[in-house]
């Protein structure tokens, strides 16, 4: 027989009461809500609702960066013509003009977007020396093409399949198969624009003839390609929900989009209060991932005790996942508002290949770079770059290229008038007026202005890594 006894009852304490109820008036930062024993009188159903809906729009602003600026990249190309057919690039490189997220002044862009739906299967031939990424519309890695790719930089054939491909597939290609029919396909090409124009993309009906590639030369176009910070973020979102098949979001961020009115296949058409609860939640998000960006509080994010210099891959994963595999938040949203591309290459780039990058808009007293005054920068002898090192400096609103008199605004080690000090230390300026006989090592400022820089190191060597080779603070001159 099974020995059965009553369990002694111990009570339950007024203190254990009141810890899982809820008294009549709670004060929030949404204002009062009150209860009825526990039961909300209508005004707290009204607020309860109106918070509710801020926090999933605030949370969707900074886990949906990702997709909403890829849907502003694609705008922006389509106004200029740049279609699935059609390759944008930069020659002779990038300069302000365009409104980009921290592009860079130093390597030939190309960028296009695939229409898998459209045009099915698509081959792209990618030359020597290439450093490119497809990542589909939520900026997810499909594949990397040259030196970090199957080719290892020698070029070669790529063949880019539908979610929804059942056909055969031919021999001759490194394949992938893409999660959503718009991809994002970004080239960089070492060996400059005559390199990157033998770059060919077509649909793969198309293969036994070609048809002539078109590019398009954006890079003195004064466009942007940058998400809203206001409600018609919400919308750029929607675009991807509409065109791509359901399930290529994760079921959690599909169900926050779902929560504040965007389902596949049905109007995104809030009402004048969803409206405005979401054009504030956007704007606060703004706030919030400017916040993450510039003065991040994980000391993960910190390359060094002390310094201001900060990585956007504190677990040097692509898919900002922690060591237990839990996915880092603060570090997916500010990497996607300060930048775009996925790929390993960058989280984890092995020595001399790949690259490497570290920025900050802080001086060595933690004060915010000001564009009305001057400064410096040291980087040691020996910068630990295996093809080229360089030194970017942004608009802190945009983050896009500063734009001053000179659309170039970087100094870097593929320029021949950049000079090292006797001692080898290359040392970098920065202010609203040329220092006499250093204007080959200085980069202009606006007063008036904040920036923000980055240090870009191409072919990253092992010093970088063992962190035996560190760059110096930003001091005020």
């Amino acid at each position: 027989m099974p020995d059965v006894s009553d369990a002694p009852s111990p009570g339950v304490s007024d203190e254990t009461l009141e810890s899982i109820g809820i008294p009549d008036r709670l004060e929030t930062v949404f204002g009062p809500m009150e209860f009825f024993d526990g039961l909300p009188l209508p005004d707290t159903v009204t607020r309860g609702y109106d918070a509710l809906d801020l926090l999933r729009g605030i949370d969707t602003f900074l886990d949906c960066q990702p997709g909403a600026t890829l849907v502003a990249m694609r705008r922006g190309l389509l106004s200029l013509g740049i279609d699935s057919r059609t390759i944008g690039y930069t020659a002779p490189r990038c300069t302000s003009a365009p409104r980009l997220l921290t592009g860079n002044t130093e390597t030939t862009y190309g960028m296009t977007f695939m229409a898998l739906d459209r045009d099915g299967p698509i081959v792209i031939e990618v030359p020597e020396g290439s450093l490119s990424v497809v990542n589909d519309m939520w900026q997810r890695y499909v594949a990397d093409m040259g030196i970090a790719g199957p080719d290892e930089g020698k070029g070669g054939k790529y063949l880019f399949l539908p979610p929804d491909h059942d056909g055969e597939v031919p021999d001759g290609y490194f394949v992938s198969r893409a999660s959503t029919f718009s991809c994002y396909v970004l080239f960089r090409v070492l060996g400059g624009v005559e390199s990157l124009l033998t770059t060919r993309m077509y649909p793969l009906s198309a293969a036994a003839d070609p048809p002539e590639q078109r590019f398009v030369n954006f890079a003195d176009t004064d466009f942007a390609m940058i998400p809203a910070n206001d409600f018609s973020f919400f919308g750029e979102l929607d675009e991807i929900v509409q065109q791509e098949p359901p399930g290529t979001l994760d079921p959690e961020r599909a169900g926050r989009l779902a929560s504040i009115g965007m389902v596949p296949g049905k109007p995104f058409r809030p009402d004048d209060r969803m409206r405005s609860i979401l054009d504030t939640a956007a704007r606060i998000g703004s706030g919030l991932v400017r916040t993450l960006i510039y003065k991040p509080r994980d000391p993960a994010f910190y390359y060094y005790p002390g310094s201001s210099w900060k990585n956007m891959f504190p677990s040097r994963s692509h898919e900002f996942l922690s060591p237990q595999g839990a996915r880092l938040l603060d570090a997916r949203a500010m990497f996607h508002y300060a930048a775009l591309v996925i790929t390993p290459a960058m989280a984890a780039a092995a020595v001399g290949a790949g690259s490497q990058y570290a920025y900050t808009a802080e001086d060595s007293t933690g004060a915010w770079l000001d564009g009305g005054r001057s400064y410096t920068l040291t980087l040691p002898e020996n910068i630990p770059a295996k093809n080229f090192w360089a030194i970017d400096v942004y608009d802190t609103q945009t983050r896009s290229l500063l734009r001053t008199e000179d659309p170039y605004p970087s100094v870097n080690s593929l320029s021949d008038a950049v000079r090292a000090e006797e001692n080898g230390d290359t040392v970098i300026r920065f202010g609203p007026t040329p220092p006499r006989g250093r204007e080959a090592n200085w980069v202009r400022t606006v007063p008036g202005k904040g920036w923000f820089t980055i240090l870009r190191l191409y072919g990253p060597l092992e010093s970088w890594f063992d962190q035996s080779w560190r760059p110096g603070e930003i001091e005020p001159a």
